[in-house]
């Protein structure tokens, strides 16, 4: 698997294997691990409208043998560098709370335990980051979408609640995402929604990569917005 390859649901959890048995080979059989999944692994794991992630954010409660055992099998396997990592933790989607309501998943050489985090939280979390470049939008779709489908819908109400429960009040995030948020349970549509958030998104990445080659260093994350405002006029002056 190169550096820049992807992770996808069905490679996912043969990678969580052979990361169980290494940590425990490592570790002995006392010391149990849990990983808590994030973001786009957490969705792979859970749903079936996202085709890859490229990368896996956790929260780890583990030994410090495991920092070890993640970067042993990303050597072996070929994986990113940092295919598994906690970097997501200094963001500000991040909250103490996420352990409280994330879901059991899957257990792995009887050591390591796997959770996810459950639906309406996954959607308050992709409220707070809003990114239109990442697939932060269309995975809020995605999820309503496919809890739809299999006869679990999923309200307004426990999404606003979500947000209040990681974050402490509904105005935490931000305006645009509130806004999106009305309009998708407004139109019921989640399916169009999706597939409409997911092109756009693609388009954003595409734009962002090409000012990136243009103008090497100037792309910084308070410029991102700007940036994308201006490419979508130019596309269409009207």
């Amino acid at each position: 698997m190169s550096a820049d390859a992807s992770f996808t649901k069905e490679n996912l959890d043969s990678f969580l294997k052979e990361l169980g048995k290494e940590y425990r080979k490592r570790s002995g059989k006392k010391i149990p691990a849990e990983i808590v999944l994030i973001g786009g692994a957490a969705i792979l794991a859970r749903y079936g409208f996202r085709e890859m992630t490229n990368d896996v954010d956790a929260i780890v409660f583990a030994s410090s043998v495991m920092k070890d055992a993640i970067n042993n099998v990303g050597d072996r396997l070929g994986l990113p560098f940092d295919w598994l990592n906690t970097d997501f933790m200094k963001t500000k989607s991040f909250s103490e709370k996420l352990l409280e309501v994330s879901v059991y998943y899957k257990t792995f050489s009887n050591i390591l335990a796997i959770r996810t985090v459950s639906a309406e939280y996954l959607i308050a979390m992709k409220l707070m980051s809003a990114r239109r470049y990442k697939n932060d939008m269309s995975d809020v779709a995605g999820i309503l979408w496919e809890h739809q489908n299999n006869g679990t819908p999923i309200s307004l109400d426990s999404v606003r609640k979500a947000v209040v429960v990681l974050y402490d009040d509904w105005d935490s995030i931000p305006e645009k995402s509130k806004t999106y948020i009305n309009a998708v349970f407004e139109n019921g549509d989640y399916k169009t929604m999706y597939m409409q958030n997911a092109e756009r998104e693609k388009w954003s990445k595409k734009i962002l990569m090409d000012f990136d080659k243009a103008n090497p260093g100037e792309l910084k994350t308070e410029r991102i917005d700007a940036i994308l405002e201006k490419a979508r006029k130019d596309k269409d002056p009207t």
